[in-house]
């Protein structure tokens, strides 16, 4: 994984928290478990945006109306 820009910092890391990311994510890395975690948190933004909006607009595909229309001769 490619980290597209890198920045130097110092962080306070509980050791167990990321022992327990580093296996969950397969990384092997500090800064690549952090990326990873990183992405993972953007990745679930996304799918609780989408979970949200399929709940907003009823679900995926057409709706009912759509359908009965496609139907139609």
């Amino acid at each position: 994984m490619a980290i597209s820009r890198t920045d130097k910092t110092s962080l306070a890391i509980d050791r167990e928290k990321l022992e327990r990311a580093r296996r969950i994510l397969g990384t092997r890395t500090l800064a690549g478990t952090v990326d990873a975690a990183l992405e993972d948190v953007i990745d679930h933004a996304r799918r609780m945006a989408l979970l949200e909006r399929i709940r907003r607009e009823g679900g995926l595909g057409p709706t009912p109306e759509e359908l009965r229309r496609w139907r139609e001769p």
